[in-house]
């Protein structure tokens, strides 16, 4: 209930006026790397001195015209051009709405392969992130076609609020291929997602089961502490080997957490995004924990 009034309030022009206006004061700045690639590179190299790799946003998504959907294309290009030549330990994350899907699916399909053509020659990797429920079937069908000519450059995401996700992991999962389980952040109606947390929690340990046991390569997304604990348990029971899964996170999310599993010996990652088009990420990062939004309003107070 938390979660879907926030997403509501989110569409309501006179709050998005004002938090795009004040944003980045009243707390955007937490979860987002600034506003250009020059501010995230810094964050990204500090990551990597405390051994923890990192995949790079370029916030963005439905794109309203093709020039925009071009100039999306070329700043991924310039990002797998920069984290070559600053030895970054990173790769790239987007969503092919930013790519021109709502558009147009040609134009995403040519931008998405341009992507991950340019990875593929970096040795380098393309993760593309899940939208919402009327994308989802288009999204598989788009990694599934230039998975095809570059298998090993580019993963997916999957979202465990879903209810067509355990069908999807095993139909996709043959060969193995990368995905990126998350819980899931958009709006959705009961009649395609779990509305009950527990059933998404339950839902995203199976998912993460399935996919190890799959074969694929799989990253464990999450801040939640008690599904991090229950992971664990699973991959020590089963002696799950290391270089399977690797544990993500959000920039500005429970950081301390990520360095103690990194201490620990395993691999992790943060999502360190940036841009000038922030707005929907923050208010979906409001929405997923009460306490993101006190943040806010602690924020907001301080500010007046």
């Amino acid at each position: 209930m938390f979660r879907e009034v926030v997403l509501g309030l989110g569409n309501n022009a006179a709050v998005s006026g004002v938090v795009k206006r004040y944003g980045m004061s009243l707390g955007a700045s937490r979860f987002v790397a600034g506003d250009s690639l020059s501010s995230a590179v810094p964050v990204c190299q500090d990551l990597n001195r405390r051994g923890i790799a990192v995949t790079l946003d370029h916030l963005g998504e439905s794109v309203r015209d093709e020039p925009a959907a071009i100039a999306a294309k070329d700043s991924y290009l310039e990002i797998l051009q920069t984290i070559a030549e600053k030895g970054l330990k990173a790769n790239v994350s987007l969503k092919l709405t930013m790519m021109g899907l709502a558009l147009s699916v040609d134009l995403a399909r040519s931008n998405l392969a341009a992507v991950v053509e340019t990875a593929a020659g970096f040795n380098n990797f393309v993760r593309i992130d899940m939208e919402d429920s009327p994308y989802t079937s288009i999204t598989i069908d788009l990694f599934e076609e230039v998975w095809e000519k570059f298998p090993g450059h580019v993963g997916l995401v999957l979202q465990s609020y879903l209810y067509r996700t355990q069908d999807d992991l095993k139909r996709l999962s043959e060969p193995p291929k990368n995905f990126r389980i998350v819980k899931g952040a958009y709006r959705e109606s009961v009649a395609v997602a779990f509305p009950s947390k527990p059933d998404v929690d339950d839902n995203y340990v199976e998912l993460v089961r399935q996919s190890l046991e799959l074969g694929n390569m799989t990253a464990i997304a999450t801040h939640d502490e008690v599904i991090i604990g229950r992971v664990l348990k699973y991959l020590k029971s089963h002696q799950v080997l290391p270089e399977q899964f690797e544990f993500q996170m959000l920039y500005g999310v429970k950081l301390g957490v990520l360095e103690e599993l990194a201490k620990e010996g395993y691999r992790t990652r943060v999502y360190v995004p940036y841009g000038q088009d922030w707005y929907a990420y923050y208010v979906r990062r409001i929405a997923e924990r009460p306490a993101n939004l006190l943040f806010f309003a602690r924020a907001l107070i301080d500010r007046r």
